[in-house]
């Protein structure tokens, strides 16, 4: 009873009510919360430096401010063990754990670089295999048109060896109709002649008969 009527008695005094807001403990080991504006008031709580804790209400009579723990305990503080700002401690631990955070970030980015330099290792090396297949496959189409040209030609060839022997097929037959042609007149010269010179010989005789 005697500890809610102080803190009554307490609130009476505050000449301003001051909004809720956050702030900080300074960089004390450890300050005390206490239920009345008084170092003879029991404490509360102690607290750690750099705890936030909201604040319910200014005394500026007194140099107390009345809070709130994050864990919901109220008392009274001495305002100058409050700041606006984190601790330097606390402070200090969020740029050590920025740094931190930086150099994770910065091993991942070397580690992705590695392995983007890899890649471009793969990639490069898949790239050489390809203008060499694409050689290989260009290589391989040309000699395939020089094998059709090459059959081109081949068949080109027998069609003109095919012709030149139907050809010369033709002269042959046309050699023999010749041949056949000059002994057939040579065998008829000769059945003429062997037909003339008797009849001419007769006659020779029968004019020798004449004369005598």
């Amino acid at each position: 009873m005697k500890k809610s009527f102080i803190c009554f008695f307490a609130c009476l005094f505050f000449t301003n009510i001051a909004a809720a807001r956050t702030a900080y403990v300074t960089d004390k080991v450890e300050v005390p919360l206490r239920s009345g504006e008084s170092e003879r008031t029991k404490i509360v709580k102690m607290l750690e430096n750099g705890a936030p804790v909201t604040v319910l209400g200014d005394n500026t009579e007194n140099g107390y401010t009345y809070i709130q723990t994050g864990s919901g305990a109220e008392g009274f503080i001495l305002s100058r063990y409050l700041t606006g700002e984190p601790s330097a401690r606390n402070q200090l631990e969020a740029v050590n754990k920025k740094l931190e955070a930086l150099s994770e970030e910065n091993k991942q980015l070397k580690a992705s670089q590695a392995g983007s330099q890899e890649i471009g290792k793969e990639r490069d090396k898949l790239s050489a295999e390809l203008s060499e297949l694409q050689q290989t496959a260009a290589n391989a189409i040309q000699l395939k048109q020089q094998r059709d040209q090459l059959q081109e030609r081949v068949i080109a060839v027998e069609r003109e060896l095919q012709q030149l022997k139907r050809e010369n097929l033709a002269l042959t037959d046309n050699t023999n109709q010749d041949w056949f042609l000059y002994g057939g007149g040579l065998s008829l010269f000769g059945v003429l002649l062997g037909f003339i010179l008797p009849k001419l010989s007769w006659r020779r005789r029968s004019s020798g008969w004449d004369t005598f």
